[in-house]
């Protein structure tokens, strides 16, 4: 398949060239987003608004971007990879935080572990002499979800998913729908893989449009909701995605922060090449333990397997999953997703008093996509005043114009909105 065939359908092709020789200084990050014109804008009128969007990156491979609109924006020598560091994560703006930061950078539940899952695991601790048993946790995953335990595979957190759907899964046409969580993307092109993106649009809400993808993708990963931007997309929409020979993966990382999971594909079987992949991280603070969860067809789920080293999930992660998908655990679960729904409101009802500030959406996640001008700015200045948020210009398809923003309590939103407007005006 040609760059020129690729750009005609709007797919960033990411095929490996000779690096050039030229000395000229270029910009090694974006200056804006993928635009609906192809030009480099910095100020939006709102999310689903008629402000034009652009990127400006530096090249080093062809690529071209698809946006929903269906035009396409072309880098001919470019590598759609620089300008965007896809292994920046929101622990980069608290790492070493003792305290001098409000996180609003992490999406991680605050308050959390709490204390009756601490003091599982802490029981856990007397069995460390014995290698990790992984069949009791896999039962109880299996059974939250309704199904068989073949179909779970538990790993060291979603990111090892995403290792091991790299390298064990002969693909051809790999594409990954953005703005999202950026390791697939990462861990793809880590194994050799030619990456290709789908990029949503802002003036369409950044949903999902299925006709976008190539019809030949045989691997395609979309987050849901979709971090950052906190869209929910339809189950039946994705759905429409599968296909035969194809392997669609759902990134589920924030499924249980949504009240009724509604439009989660988990528990589904009826859909060809499926794979959903879950974390316990974020509603339960587990981040330092790491643990999660692949399900899928039973023949996927040993292919995974085989390409896992011996052990990879220490025996108070498997106590932790255990614990997580007990009943009473899915109980404390809801009620948290309730409450992180109750918080976004608010949240969203105090950034609608800035004018300057517009919100993707509508929101389903515990976190928030906002778009305004001179968002770097903004950011350092909330730093300097003791709360870190979420640059948004690492994700392809945003640009520095973009913050996330983790949902917290109504306290905590009251005092970040005041240190808002301080950001803001100052300067």
């Amino acid at each position: 398949m040609s760059a020129e065939r690729n750009a005609d359908i709007g797919i960033e092709d990411h095929r490996p060239r000779t690096a050039r020789t030229d000395t000229s200084t270029e910009p090694t990050e974006p200056t804006g987003t993928i635009g609906a014109t192809g030009t480099t804008g910095t100020s939006a009128k709102g999310a689903n608004g008629d402000a034009a969007r652009g990127a400006a990156v530096t090249p080093a491979r062809a690529s071209a971007s698809v946006r929903a609109d269906g035009d396409t924006d072309v880098d001919a020598d470019g590598d759609a990879a620089a300008g965007f560091d896809l292994r920046h994560h929101g622990d980069a703006e608290v790492r070493g935080n003792s305290g001098e930061y409000v996180d609003l950078a992490v999406n991680v539940r605050t308050d959390t572990p709490p204390a009756w899952l601490k003091a599982r695991i802490a029981a856990s601790l007397d069995g460390l002499a014995a290698y990790p048993d992984g069949r009791a946790a896999r039962h109880a995953v299996a059974a939250r979800h309704g199904l068989p335990d073949e179909r779970v595979l538990l790993t060291a957190g979603a990111a090892e998913a995403f290792v091991l759907l790299a390298r064990a899964l002969p693909v051809r046409r790999p594409v990954v729908v953005h703005p999202q969580f950026t390791e697939p993307e990462a861990a793809l092109r880590d194994a050799g893989h030619r990456v290709e993106r789908v990029v949503l649009d802002e003036r369409d809400g950044f949903r999902l449009r299925p006709e976008r993808v190539p019809d030949d993708a045989d691997l395609v990963v979309i987050g849901n909701p979709t971090n950052p931007t906190s869209v929910l997309h339809p189950a039946e929409g994705l759905a429409r995605l599968a296909r035969p020979g194809r392997t669609l993966v759902v990134d589920e990382a924030f499924m249980d922060a949504v009240p009724g999971e509604r439009e989660s594909l988990a528990a589904r079987t009826d859909i060809p090449g499926l794979v959903v992949l879950r974390s316990l991280t974020k509603t339960w603070g587990l981040a330092g333990l790491r643990i999660g969860y692949v399900l899928a067809a039973a023949e996927t789920i040993a292919g995974l397997e085989r390409a896992q080293p011996l052990w990879p999930v220490s025996s108070p992660a498997l106590t932790a999953a255990e614990a997580c998908c007990a009943p009473p655990a899915l109980t404390e679960a809801a009620e948290a997703a309730e409450r992180i729904a109750a918080d976004r409101e608010h949240l969203l009802s105090r950034l609608a008093e800035f004018d300057a500030i517009s919100v993707a959406g509508p929101a389903a996640g515990p976190f928030l996509l906002v778009r305004l001008a001179g968002a770097a700015t903004v950011r350092e200045r909330l730093r300097a005043d003791g709360f870190a948020v979420r640059r948004g210009d690492t994700f392809p398809g945003l640009g520095p114009d973009w913050l996330r923003i983790a949902v917290r309590d109504r306290a905590t939103t009251d005092r970040f909105a005041e240190a808002l407007a301080k950001a803001l005006t100052e300067g």
